[in-house]
């Protein structure tokens, strides 16, 4: 099962299972008790935070960059002639197997009940792989 949750939100070690702070900028003074791994590849980039933060874009618009971000081939796409990760497909296959034989919790400093936060898209992203 894949959950959400804000990092800042009380720490349930056996119902969170494994979690994953899927931020950028991990947090000053954050201690790494309150995540189990940090993966800020799976964030969105410091340019599209910044434009969504600043009001330059609007969610819908996040939204749809957000997912060409998590799919797009990276420097070693461009070096590998037959096997392309595309992004982060083969971490989100990961995450969806692990998330079928346990519990993971995505987390990011956004408040527990933000509707517009990077970390519901990234569970539907992980959902649809």
């Amino acid at each position: 099962m894949i959950h959400t949750k804000s990092i800042h939100s009380p720490v349930a070690p056996k119902k969170d299972g494994l979690r994953i702070l899927a931020t950028r900028f991990r947090g000053r003074g954050l201690p790494a008790s309150r995540y189990d791994i940090w993966m800020p590849n799976l964030a969105p980039s410091e340019t599209l935070l910044r434009k969504f933060r600043a009001g330059e874009i609007q969610w819908r618009e996040f939204s749809r960059r957000y997912r060409l971000e998590i799919y797009e081939p990276g420097t070693i796409d461009r070096r590998s002639a037959s096997i392309k990760n595309h992004g982060q497909k083969f971490t989100l296959r990961l995450l969806k197997m692990l998330g079928q034989r346990g519990t993971v919790t995505l987390l990011c400093h956004c408040d527990e009940v933000e509707p517009h936060c990077h970390r519901r898209l990234l569970q539907l992203a992980i959902q649809a792989v």
